[in-house]
């Protein structure tokens, strides 16, 4: 009990911290990315399998990035932990909109009704088992996410710079987003709907690349913001509470 207050105290103090603007957007972009992926993309290949997701997966892996390099890899695994609670919420508030008796206004298609009706409030409603594994997978990345880019700016000399933020978020996107994609694949593409071992791992790799495009593309904009939040000081009540619990714990 004593550890759930202590873990409370400290969501509350990070809530307080990171700006409201950035935990909306991620949370925001978790739902979205996981609602997305309902759609297929058509690559025109068979060797590479993306989803809608991608549209806003990039936000969710750049905000981490920007989170941990200002307030470590614990507060950005509170925040994930946090967008997955809310993402469970939505995802069973859709469940309920999609049973509730009624007409989807895209469905007023001649002699088309019922189907297209159907077919939306099982698009919105969602199948158990993507839930499942949308949700393993992206708790797991994240955590990877967090601690990776963590690490590699622990072990830099130079703490500073876009070079050494645009290295913790390169490696460490690559490396959880082909984690992301390998689990879910695994978990539901895999025993659902039949892929093979070979086509998980290389629409793995692929669509950790075509993510990974987007991080590199938009990693300057983390940069700018992360240099601003320490500059300004944003945090500051976070990271200070923070290292008082280390030094309480040391005595």
């Amino acid at each position: 009990m004593k550890r759930i207050r202590a873990l409370f105290s400290e969501f509350i103090v990070l809530e307080r911290s990171i700006p409201s603007a950035v935990a909306a957007l991620f949370v925001v972009s978790v739902v979205a990315m996981n609602l997305l992926a309902n759609k297929s993309v058509d690559t025109h290949t068979d060797w590479l399998a993306l989803d809608c997701g991608i549209i806003f997966s990039w936000a969710v892996f750049l905000l981490m990035d920007t989170v941990t390099k200002r307030f470590g890899p614990r507060a950005a695994d509170i925040l994930a932990v946090t967008a997955l609670l809310a993402n469970l919420f939505i995802a069973f508030m859709l469940f309920v909109a999609s049973v509730i008796p009624g007409v989807w206004s895209e469905s007023f298609v001649e002699g088309s009704e019922g189907a297209i009706n159907a077919a939306l409030d099982n698009t919105f409603r969602g199948t158990w088992f993507v839930l499942l594994g949308s949700s393993v997978a992206f708790i797991v990345s994240a955590f990877t996410n967090n601690f990776l880019n963590w690490l590699i700016g622990a072990s830099m000399k130079k703490k500073n710079g876009f070079a050494v933020y645009a290295l913790r978020a390169y490696v460490s996107t690559a490396a959880a987003q082909f984690i992301d994609n390998i689990t879910f694949a695994l978990i539901v593409a895999r025993n659902f709907f039949g892929w093979s071992l070979l086509q998980c791992v290389t629409c793995a790799a692929t669509g950790a690349v075509a993510e990974l495009l987007f991080e590199i593309v938009l990693s300057p904009i983390g940069f700018r913001v992360s240099v601003k939040w320490e500059r300004d000081g944003v945090g500051n009540e976070y990271i200070d509470f923070i290292e008082k619990k280390k030094a309480e714990a040391a005595e």
